[in-house]
């Protein structure tokens, strides 16, 4: 059984996510969604309600399981067996870190490949961080997100007072 891993924070889940997972799917046997903790990062949701959005969307794709992790990429991907990373590019911006990140995994297990997909045209510009900007200023994000997530992202702007002026 060929497994893959698509990692990421998903703060929130959007629609090129969604892109990613869809395509990453029919690339393997089980496509596991690495929900990571990032502390890097200062998320709009917590771990569990990202865990919770990713599960409701992957609903209907078969071979989608989500996971959370809080460890080294390759580690995590040695755990649940995967042989494949799958990685989403945008832009060359994204390209550069990426093949940075991919040279690293690969010195630290060179078994296990990554494989980019480019982003749908339509879906390149989107970003999660962007998504939440927009948010945050009473933009409409239900270009860039699944009905669902607008609601949750639209809710926790209202319930944390994170308005812009």
């Amino acid at each position: 059984m060929r497994i893959g891993v698509y990692p990421g924070t998903f703060d929130p889940l959007t629609l090129g996510h969604m892109d990613i997972i869809r395509r990453g799917a029919k690339l393997v046997d089980k496509l596991i969604i690495g929900v990571a903790t990032n502390p890097s990062k200062s998320p709009m949701f917590t771990l569990e309600e990202r865990k919770a959005q990713v599960r409701l969307e992957v609903e209907g794709i078969a071979g989608v399981e989500v996971v959370e992790f809080d460890a080294l990429l390759m580690t995590f991907a040695e755990r649940v067996g995967a042989s494949v990373i799958v990685r989403g590019l945008r832009a060359v911006a994204d390209f550069e870190y990426e093949y940075q990140m991919a040279g690293m995994n690969q010195q630290l297990n060179a078994s296990i490949e990554t494989v980019f997909l480019m982003a749908d045209v339509a879906l390149q510009p989107i970003a999660s961080r962007l998504v939440k900007e927009i948010a945050v200023y009473g933009g409409d994000i239900r270009k860039f997100v699944t009905p669902r997530v607008a609601a949750d992202v639209v809710a926790r702007v209202a319930e944390t007072g994170l308005r812009g002026s």
